[in-house]
């Protein structure tokens, strides 16, 4: 569904991806797991597009983890990580990346969640992609889940710097988009 102008929530194996159209490039975030694919080609056919369209894929969190490091912190998070495989090609972003797509998509790195969690910002169009750094429960925004959450305490600085962005929409892997009033509704989570 189109939750806001060329910015498609579908909903895929584990999560919500999203697709950002732009011209003739589509941008995949978060892919869902393994056999989402035939999800992904049904909604980008509603949408006159294919997987040919896709130009990159991005991941809102960590795209790789050893079994040492699941070893060493075993929980649910790390353990769902060793077992969702990333492409072999893939590269972590930098924190202030600007992403060449829908005026450009900013990279901000929000460890905590999981070491590797981003959100991704469109000053444009302000909107934030926060993955599962926050969650909305009740109809409420709140802290991420303290079960899959790898250090709350990293989580809720990270979350300090997601609420200083000039938002109207938070975005997330599980839930519906945060409308209501999302800038003062993340600084309440900080203060």
């Amino acid at each position: 569904m189109e939750v806001l102008p060329n910015v498609h929530a579908v909903r895929v194996i584990g999560a919500q991806a999203y697709l950002l159209v732009d011209g003739d490039e589509v941008t995949l975030v978060d892919a869902g797991h393994v056999g989402s694919g035939g999800m992904l080609r049904r909604y980008l056919a509603r949408i006159g597009r294919s997987t040919e369209h896709i130009t990159r894929i991005l991941c809102t969190e960590r795209l790789r983890i050893g079994l040492r490091d699941v070893i060493a912190n075993f929980s649910p998070g790390p353990v769902i990580a060793l077992l969702t495989r990333a492409p072999a090609h893939a590269r972590p972003l930098e924190d202030g990346e600007l992403l060449p797509m829908l005026g450009g998509l900013r990279v901000l790195h929000t460890p905590g969640h999981t070491p590797g969690s981003i959100c991704l910002y469109s000053p444009k169009y302000r909107f934030v992609i926060v993955g599962d750094t926050l969650q909305r429960i009740k109809g409420r925004l709140t802290l991420p889940n303290y079960f899959f959450t790898d250090d709350m305490a990293q989580a809720r600085r990270s979350i300090a710097r997601v609420a200083d962005l000039d938002v109207e929409t938070i975005l997330f892997s599980h839930y519906p988009p945060y409308r209501e009033d999302a800038r003062a509704a993340l600084r309440a989570l900080v203060t």
